[in-house]
């Protein structure tokens, strides 16, 4: 523990015995479990200066924070994921709640406590990996290795059997996305995804996989690294877009822009996704490696092209299933679509603000509507640049 970090805590349990500071609240502890992590989340109506201790024999991760106490209720044992016997609250001192995880197995752990954004107040965020994980937050992109495609750097490809179609289901764990009156986008795009992905390996020359497969929070950059690190040939990532004028409907395709965006709303749009990482709880730490995008920044332009064309075929089969919102492919600079080799489209399947679209979205049977409107589009796409992957 830092001198500084004493300091700091040594200020606030002093604050704390004089009655100058209120009591902090935790008032719910929510879980995330994803393949490689998870989380526990405790929500709280302000900010506290917390200490962290492990112990052994067994094996336990201590947060003991001072002037707080629980109003939730402590998940129950053996709901607590792969990581974690349990969770136990108690408190050594009338004004010092203390956390207990009993360990599972060896870890490695990484704590933040996140100040409001959006709809969250205060967040105290304690992440579980496997012990010889690389905690996402210290892991900055690794330099992008894979070769150009052909019709980007006229290198020629290895020759794949099946080409691969990674689908990004947008938002997911704490970033919830867009709500309808019911309805919630992380949910909504999941289901979408599920079955755009089984359709897609039912095409002969395709095959598709997920970005995320359950309700956990994946950061936007870890998204574009799971897409290089696969070799996929091409990004969809899906959403259900928001407005706050509720007769506001109709479905939506963008792709990066590296100088501007194309309108208004593809701005307004662009940012609200990027921030999902201020709601997904993603460290700050977690950035692109500026050396990697200069060596790649003559690709983009190339790539950028192709998102469009690619985008533009889809677009065309969207308009078969219902109203689109905008006739051509937008652009903006959307995080997740900055894979310099690989094109990349983010689809705003409909306006799950709008009641009639909410329900349909909703719909199996829309839902597949989406799904064939998308695999016909990818269809199209090769058909008109059969020689793109020769």
């Amino acid at each position: 523990m830092t001198k500084i970090y004493r300091s700091l805590l040594m200020v606030s349990l002093l604050l704390c015995n004089s009655g100058l500071v209120q009591a902090a609240v935790v008032n719910d502890i929510r879980m995330w479990h994803a393949p490689e992590r998870s989380r526990f989340v405790f929500d709280m109506d302000r900010g506290v200066i917390f200490n962290v201790f492990t112990l052994k024999n067994p094996g336990r991760v201590v947060i003991d924070l001072p002037n707080t106490k629980l109003k939730g209720t402590v998940p129950a044992p053996g709901v607590s994921g792969q990581f974690i016997k349990q969770l136990r609250v108690g408190y050594p001192k009338p004004d010092t709640m203390r956390l207990v995880f009993d360990l599972d197995k060896p870890v490695r752990y990484f704590i933040q406590l996140l100040t409001p954004v959006e709809n969250f107040k205060y967040r105290l965020v304690v992440d579980y990996y496997h012990q010889d994980a690389v905690v996402e937050a210290d892991q900055p992109s690794r330099p992008i290795t894979r070769s150009i495609p052909k019709s980007i750097s006229g290198q020629p490809r290895k020759p794949k059997s099946k080409l691969l179609v990674l689908i990004d289901p947008g938002h997911g764990g704490e970033d919830i996305g867009a709500r309808g009156r019911k309805a919630k986008e992380k949910n909504i795009v999941l289901e979408i995804s599920k079955k755009l992905k089984a359709q897609i390996d039912k095409q002969p020359a395709l095959r598709a996989e997920l970005t995320r497969k359950g309700d956990y929070y994946v950061g936007l950059r870890k998204r574009t690294r799971i897409a290089r690190d696969l070799e996929a040939d091409f990004f969809i990532s899906i959403h259900a877009d928001a407005f706050k004028n509720k007769n506001v409907r109709g479905s939506s395709v963008y792709a990066l822009s590296r100088r501007g965006a194309s309108s208004e709303t593809a701005r307004w749009l662009a940012n609200k996704e990027n921030s999902s990482d201020l709601a997904g709880g993603v460290s700050l730490a977690d950035k692109d490696d500026q050396v990697a995008e200069t060596l790649v920044d003559l690709s983009m332009t190339k790539t950028v092209n192709e998102s469009i064309s690619f985008g533009q075929e889809v677009l065309s089969e969207l308009k078969n299933v219902g109203r689109v919102h905008s006739r051509r492919v937008e652009q903006a600079g959307f995080v997740v679509l900055k894979s310099p080799d690989i094109p990349s489209i983010l689809i705003e399947t409909a306006y799950i603000t709008n009641p009639t679209e909410e329900k349909l979205l909703q719909n199996s049977k829309h839902q597949y509507r989406i799904v064939n409107a998308v695999v016909s589009g990818i269809k199209r796409y090769l058909i008109k640049n059969e020689n793109f992957f020769n």
